[in-house]
């Protein structure tokens, strides 16, 4: 099976010290980037670790597919204990980072311990250094990469940087990488700034020493490059329109199920401000969004999808331009924006404010800074939401994405079982809906597709292959690229839930934390049939038994 090759760099932020460590055999039972990140967390972060303490370690990973020129391979993954959702939890994000990264010859990188000043660590092929950067401190993500450039020599594709957000600990705080591309859901932001690292480099021409199958390669870039697809022109806005009138788009904080300036602020109105082509690392799909407002002078990447819903129609704000501001101040402030424009929404719902967006943008500057209403905010909606007087509209901890649960149910039930909560991408059983695979409504009817889809999804991010590659890369593909059967790479993400869920299980979750907000028809019936299928125990456990504690790799000096 085609896999990750190097080793394991562990970073002691405390003492300042590297090791090295040989992880080929757990490489080649785990591929690389999301689940051999959840391997060593499961095995070396402390179950009762506090998610800022110096206990809790962050893992960045690359895959095997790093290492070649095909398309939709421009990302990679980072694992930590989640400050949003007290769980084991991985994000990946996109960008040019990856292939800076495997410059530098390591496989994982992990970090451990807190340093007492403010840091940049810089991770080379020739090694690591560390330098107090305490003029950084509150400095925007723009503001990093300006002074990476300028001090380092290196670019934002070199960079993972944080925003005052994720020196204040915001728990939804992003890291960002190439300005816009950010780790986004969890607040895995926040754990950086609990370690006091503002900046990670890398760079490196280490030799790349995984061989990618050409021809398997060269067709997907061959499909990527000479797909009629509406996403390079309008990115994920382009379903807002149809979502909004076939299913839901949650509007006022899920008051109403649809936006009545959804046209205004969709696929159209976002093509419209798109002035330029752009992609992440050797992608010929290009389907990322720059945009400006000349008018105004905003200029911004996106708004995707999920934040047309966060900061537009859950917040009742129908301005196009409006919602580029609040992409804007996220990604500047480094914070994920699904969760802060819900949680503004929130907000805005407790003061009868529904389309202030300028009191939005207000708010949501505030957040990143702790000032005011903002520092009850940064703790998000699943805390926040008592002295609100608003619903609880998180699972787990982590606020709704865009596609409505109430009205896909197997989305509903997805976001019942996930590890990660209340995200779409762990299993993306929207997508099957939406293109008819699956119906709506009904959720005891969906078990095995909900398991291979989680499943798949926990592979891919192995890989570490992109989302919107589904149409473009199939089973045989698949097993093409990675010399391996397709229930082999299935198994491989079936390890990935089952230690991310007994991670959790050890710090007390249990069924009760797969409890939705909202009725499903027969939910109760599935999560058990769920739970049967998965051979877990029926309060959501998974037994101790399956897994050897200390089976993976610990630390070894060079």
């Amino acid at each position: 099976m085609l896999h990750a090759k190097g080793p394991l760099l562990t970073i002691d932020l405390t003492e300042r010290t590297t090791t090295r460590t040989d992880i080929d055999d757990l490489l080649a039972d785990t591929i690389g980037g999301r689940a051999t990140a959840t391997h060593l967390a499961h095995d070396r972060i402390p179950f009762d670790a506090d998610p800022f303490g110096p206990e809790n370690r962050l893992y960045l990973s690359t895959g095997p597919l790093q290492h070649s020129r095909m398309s939709f391979t421009g990302r990679m993954n980072m694992t930590a204990l989640s400050p949003l959702t007290d769980g084991l939890l991985s994000s990946n994000a996109g960008g040019y980072l990856s292939r800076n990264f495997t410059g530098t010859g390591n496989s994982v990188v992990e970090f451990v311990g807190s340093s007492d000043e403010l840091l940049a660590v810089h991770v080379r092929d020739d090694g690591v250094t560390f330098e107090a950067v305490p003029e950084l401190d509150g400095a925007l993500v723009p503001e990093v990469s300006d002074y990476a450039e300028e001090h380092y020599d290196l670019g934002p594709d070199n960079c993972v940087a944080i925003g005052p957000a994720g020196e204040n600990q915001v728990r939804f705080a992003s890291a960002m990488t190439f300005d816009s591309r950010a780790f986004g859901r969890g607040g895995l932001g926040a754990v950086l700034g609990a370690k006091n690292v503002k900046l990670i480099t890398f760079d490196g021409d280490a030799e790349q020493s995984v061989e990618v199958p050409a021809d398997a390669a060269a067709e997907v870039h061959r499909a990527a490059a000479t797909a009629d697809d509406s996403m390079k022109r309008q990115g994920t806005a382009g379903g807002t329109e149809f979502i909004n009138d076939n299913f839901s788009l949650p509007t006022r904080y899920f008051e109403e199920y649809e936006f009545e300036h959804a046209a205004d602020i969709g696929g159209d109105a976002v093509e419209e401000k798109k002035y330029k082509k752009a992609a992440c690392s050797q992608c010929a799909f290009a389907c990322k969004l720059p945009t400006r407002d000349e008018e105004q002078g905003v200029e911004t990447e996106g708004p995707e999808f999920e934040t047309i819903y966060s900061f537009g129609s859950n917040q009742g704000v129908g301005d196009l331009v409006d919602i580029m501001k609040a992409n804007e101040l996220c990604d500047q402030y480094g914070m994920d924006t699904v969760s802060a424009g819900v949680t503004v929404a929130a907000y805005l719902a407790s003061e009868g404010e529904f389309g202030n967006a300028e009191l939005a943008q207000e708010v949501t500057e505030q957040i990143a800074r702790r000032e005011g209403v903002g520092d009850l905010l940064a703790e998000g909606v699943h805390r926040a939401h008592g002295e609100l007087g608003v619903d609880d509209m998180t699972m787990k901890g982590m606020e709704f994405a865009a596609h409505d649960g109430r009205v896909l149910h197997g989305l509903g039930l997805q976001y019942a079982v996930a590890n990660r909560g209340g995200d779409h991408l762990y299993a993306e059983m929207m997508g099957l809906t939406y293109g008819g695979v699956i119906d709506a409504e009904g959720t005891t009817d969906k078990i095995e597709t909900l398991i291979e889809q989680e499943n798949y999804c926990a592979f891919r991010d192995s890989g570490v292959v992109c989302a919107f590659s589904g149409q473009y890369i199939d089973e045989e593909a698949f097993e093409a690229l990675f010399d391996a059967d397709y229930d082999e790479l299935l198994a491989v993400g079936e390890g990935v839930i089952e230690r991310e869920r007994h991670f959790n299980n050890r710090r007390g979750f249990d069924r009760s934390d797969d409890e939705l907000p909202y009725d499903l028809p027969e939910v109760d019936a599935a999560i058990d049939a769920y739970y049967a299928a998965r051979e877990w125990d029926n309060d959501g456990t998974v037994p101790d038994a399956r897994f050897d504690a200390g089976a993976a790799a610990t630390p070894a000096d060079d």
